[in-house]
């Protein structure tokens, strides 16, 4: 196995040749990571063996009733990743405040951004679940990170990925040059090379979305999952298939291994918020993994990469995927349908239910 694959370090390694002024800290931060996600896969794999599965009885800043594992997930990214000098802080999505490094330890270059456990809600029905991260360069080197460090665009990621854990344990990963897939060893801890340049098809005939909140969608989605849904006797020509796991990982996942389109768009359930997921530490990671392997990232209206944040928590639309599917959808926001009456649906004629009044 040593002699077939490079494993994690060496291909980190390798990228790293390719600038001879690197002084290296990435590549520690990132097998920082890396640890924690071995760490947080042990504890998921034993299961209620350990106690780990059910709620902690406490809700978090997003005013999310916390998983056991959220807890544990959470303290151990914070852990692997505070003592090595590399980071000026991080933001954790179970942390209402970026978390500031003890004073023992001295700063480094970073910031890093994660969720530590996506799907917590799966855990007890043994679903595929994961972690996401995000690492960006700290506009002030050495000094502990405030909230306004944080605020950069989808566009300043150095590296970002997802480690998912199911039947076996994979780190999805981009340093800017490309996707690259590394699965656990479990005897030997390390995680090997296993798919190198991923490449996502550029049309799909499978999507996903949480068809429950139908009757909240703005109508170019409707007209989007309709047309999937009518199949080969609709205007598509063709059958599509609908997937949902609750996962934003798996789906992620499932995604760049097949080729697909991810819905969770902003909607009119909550008209407070322009969306369910968070920008910072689980649109813009994906979306940059997405858009090395290929795909596009949008909010319907925009490119994921390039919204500027203005709240360390904030929220936002997210579709994703193969780049034909995900233009289509764009298109729909961006232009009312020609001819309403065709296609039977009374909201079609609308720009969308966020469009402008002025």
């Amino acid at each position: 196995m040593l002699t077939e694959r490079s494993t994690l370090t060496q291909f980190l390694i390798e990228e790293r040749r390719r600038y001879p002024d690197s002084s290296g800290e990435l590549n520690s931060l990132i097998l920082d990571v890396a640890l924690a996600c071995k760490a947080i896969a042990k504890r998921i794999a034993s299961g209620a063996l350990t106690g780990v599965l059910g709620s902690a009885e406490v809700t978090n800043v997003q005013g999310e009733k916390q998983q056991k594992l959220d807890v544990l997930a959470n303290d151990i990214f914070l852990r692997a990743n505070e003592w090595g000098g590399l980071v000026t802080g991080m933001a954790s999505e179970e942390l209402e405040d970026p978390y500031l490094i003890p004073r023992k330890y001295p700063r480094g270059k970073y910031l890093l951004t994660f969720d530590p456990l996506d799907g917590s809600s799966n855990i007890d029905v043994n679903v595929s679940d994961g972690s996401i991260f995000s690492i960006l360069r700290s506009p002030t080197p050495g000094v502990d990170a405030k909230v306004e460090d944080f605020l950069q665009p989808g566009t300043e990621q150095v590296a970002c990925g997802y480690a998912i854990y199911g039947p076996s344990t994979m780190i999805v990963l981009t340093v800017g040059r490309g996707v690259h897939g590394f699965t656990l060893d479990p005897h030997l801890g390390e995680f090997f090379l296993t798919r190198q340049d991923i490449t996502l098809p550029e049309s799909t005939a499978e999507f996903a979305i949480n068809s429950s909140n139908g009757r909240f969608w703005e109508p170019a989605v409707v007209r989007y999952v309709d047309e999937c849904l009518a199949g080969k006797s609709g205007p598509r020509g063709k059958d599509f298939n609908m997937r949902w796991v609750a996962s934003l990982v798996a789906e992620t996942h499932r995604v760049l291994t097949r080729g697909g389109v991810f819905l969770y768009p902003r909607d009119s359930k909550d008209m407070s918020i322009e969306g369910r997921l968070r920008l910072l530490y689980e649109a813009n990671p994906i979306a940059f993994l997405i858009e090395q392997a290929g795909g596009r990232a949008t909010t319907g209206r925009e490119r994921i990469l390039d919204v500027k944040p203005s709240q360390l928590h904030q929220r936002i639309g997210f579709i994703f995927g193969s780049r034909q599917e995900v233009e289509r959808i764009e298109h729909y926001h961006s232009a009312p349908v020609e001819d309403p009456e065709e296609l039977d649906h009374p909201l079609y004629a609308l720009r969308g239910l966020f469009r402008d009044t002025a």
